[in-house]
């Protein structure tokens, strides 16, 4: 029997897409083998990548100016291949508004000069900070943030004003959940792990004129975007069974109506939640109204209503496991932050989330 799984990550995929792959599995079109098996110099894997790329372009309405790569070392890998391959001045700016971008602020200072501009830590990540008139310094390389953050659940919903600078953004957790403008970007990255496909690969949107030879020195080949942009994400062997599947999930997407479509389900989905939340007695949502995620959700007992920790921490521990036993997977919240988190991405259906809220009513009813 299938559950609701609300995991974070590695997270839910489309039955649709999971069907298909099962199909494919043992013989993949004709070719007598499973895509794990294949070359990926094959003529066969060239249509899948080729395909895969064509789709993604299509969803996201990418422009001719910007190289799409599928790579290996997940979203943390970027941590350190933006500043090698970007870093002229060896100065950059970064916006910790949690977990994720404070690990790449802490990896950048490995190869330069990075500030953070702006900081939620004051609130416990619980908010966007205003970035409408950052101190960026004229100088800089680049200005970095992580767009969607799945552990605290918030959400840029207006992009920072870098003053000219190339923005990067870490998209994990939100990518292909709306449509972007991504002329504002020099560079997206996003682990597909989260909403695209299986974990193991990251997708890298990267403006061409951003991919030079000219980074920093000892740069290893493998981690220069050039090397990756010239040979079409193939210098050696890809995760070909991870883009395989990912091509499948574009599909999907372009066949439901796209990024417009996903954007109104997915809405549709977190004003279920956030609006018990909002009414809920014994639960309390843990993010500003104007900061919040569509795809992450966090939320706690409410410690107003019960106030003795022990007592909260027995309860939120009794909801996780009464929740699996329902069949609504994977509610425990990040070990860094406790409580509940529940992780919504494109392929969560609404009856899951109403599942949830239901549970959370009774939940609340027998224990208050």
């Amino acid at each position: 029997m299938r559950v609701f799984n609300f995991s974070a990550g590695p997270a839910v995929l489309p039955e649709e897409v999971l069907k298909q792959a099962q199909e494919d599995m043992f013989d993949y079109n004709n070719t007598g083998m499973s895509v794990m098996e294949m070359s990926h110099r094959s003529k066969a894997f060239d249509n899948i990548i080729k395909e895969a790329e064509k789709d993604l372009r299509e969803l996201m309405n990418i422009p001719d100016n910007y190289k799409v790569l599928f790579l290996q070392g997940g979203a943390s890998q970027q941590f350190a291949m933006v500043p090698m391959n970007l870093m002229k001045n060896k100065k950059a700016e970064y916006i910790i508004t949690g977990q994720w971008a404070k690990k790449a602020y802490q990896e950048g200072q490995i190869f330069g000069d990075c500030r953070a501009i702006a900081s939620s830590a004051d609130k416990t990540f619980s908010y966007i900070p205003d970035c409408s008139d950052l101190d960026i310094r004229e100088d800089a390389d680049y200005v970095y943030i992580c767009e969607n953050n799945t552990i605290y659940g918030t959400k840029f919903k207006t992009l920072p004003n870098t003053k000219g600078k190339i923005l990067v953004a870490d998209q994990s957790s939100c990518f292909l959940s709306e449509p972007v403008d991504v002329t504002k970007y020099g560079i997206i990255f996003a682990g597909v792990q989260k909403n695209v496909g299986p974990a193991g690969m990251v997708v890298a949107i990267v403006r061409e004129d951003l991919i030079t030879e000219d980074v920093l020195p000892q740069t290893p080949t493998m981690l220069k975007y050039k090397t990756q942009a010239d040979n079409d994400s193939l210098y050696n062997t890809p995760n070909c069974w991870c883009i395989y599947i990912c091509g499948l999930v574009f599909k999907y997407l372009l066949k439901n109506g796209g990024l417009e479509a996903m954007k109104k389900k997915n809405e549709e989905k977190a004003k279920l939640l956030y609006d018990y939340l909002d009414n809920s007695k014994l639960f309390l949502g843990t993010v500003e109204k104007n900061s919040r995620s569509l795809m992450n959700v966090p939320f706690i007992v409410n410690p107003s209503v019960i106030t003795d920790e022990a007592k909260k921490s027995e309860l939120e521990a009794k909801f996780v496991s009464e929740a699996k036993k329902t069949g609504l997977e994977n509610l425990k919240g990040h070990r860094t932050v406790g409580g509940m988190r529940a992780s919504i991405y494109n392929a969560m259906p609404k009856a899951g989330v109403v599942a949830l809220v239901e549970f959370m009513k009774k939940f609340e009813k027998e224990n208050l």
